[in-house]
């Protein structure tokens, strides 16, 4: 009988360590000492947790040319928030490889000996970014919680996630709290050539978008900071070029003559971005080195 009842025994505690794993739990602290920037994700248990970045790139201020306005911007609200001074949530917009996430990642190194901290999140998690905040908010670190590439369909849920985050002004309420987000969207919204049917025109000349189009502008200009970035010019894809060649250790003598084959490069992906010059100095200064 006693046996029986051991057994029993043994059989409840496993069912109820099933039930705990599948209950929700509290996000907890990660090992802060691990890294300078973390991932937050959702198990397929759905308990949320915050991995450190074991490699994080070595992306520099100084890598990044011909977009100087923007980096001037960015580092400055950056500065001002690691410095414990007031500083808005930033989207950064515009065409893709420009340098809008590379630019965080370039301030996150600036400063991480600073106590600067980032925490990626994806967009179908920020419901979960109050539980973030929570674990964060006693720490003497200052975190951004980074956002790539984001942008929202009609009806997303994240979107009104996002919005009432953002609401709630989590930089006022939890000083240590910057939302950066990029995306390519300036409203974060797709938007439609109907929508322009919507405005309407006063008696004095004033033109007032529609109840669709204030709904997506709405998101968008709650973050305190916009900087948009542009399609870079032929001269500024090659002076790129130029200062990713040069870092890879390529000669003056070569970076010249790489400049055809840099333009080339170009065209065949139909664009002058930063991400496609550093692609192109990758494979060019790879071939330097296999010939020699």
């Amino acid at each position: 009988m006693n046996e029986k009842f051991e057994q029993l025994l043994i059989r409840a505690e496993q069912l109820f360590s099933r039930i705990e794993d599948a209950l929700p739990r509290p996000l907890s602290s990660p090992n802060w000492a691990a890294s300078v920037a973390f991932r937050y994700r959702k198990r397929s248990s759905g308990h949320g947790i915050l991995e450190p970045v074991r490699h994080v790139g070595d992306m520099r201020l100084s890598n990044l040319k011909e977009i100087d306005p923007q980096k001037e911007k960015i580092q400055l609200n950056t500065l001002q928030f690691v410095e414990g001074k007031t500083a808005n949530n930033v989207l950064l917009t515009g065409a893709r490889g420009t340098g809008k996430s590379s630019l965080i990642k370039a301030c996150l190194n600036e400063y991480a000996s600073r106590g600067l901290r980032l925490i990626e999140v994806d967009k179908a998690d920020l419901t979960d970014l109050p539980d973030i905040v929570d674990v964060v908010c006693d720490r003497a670190e200052k975190f951004i919680v980074y956002c790539d590439d984001l942008s929202f369909e009609d009806g997303e849920p994240g979107y009104k996630a996002l919005k009432s985050i953002l609401d709630v002004s989590i930089a006022a309420t939890t000083p240590n709290v910057l939302i950066y987000a990029t995306s390519n969207r300036r409203h974060l919204l797709p938007e439609y050539m109907k929508e322009n049917l919507t405005y309407t025109h006063t008696e004095d000349g004033e033109v007032h978008p529609g109840e669709v189009v204030e709904e997506k502008i709405s998101l968008s200009e709650r973050f305190g900071l916009w900087v948009s970035f542009y399609p870079f010019t032929q001269d500024e894809y090659l002076a790129i070029v130029a200062q990713w060649l040069s870092s890879l250790g390529v000669s003056p003598s070569e970076i010249t003559a790489a400049r055809p084959a840099a333009l080339v490069w170009a065209l065949e992906r139909g664009s002058r971005s930063g991400r496609v010059a550093y692609q192109f100095a990758r494979d060019f200064s790879g071939k330097l080195g296999s010939k020699a």
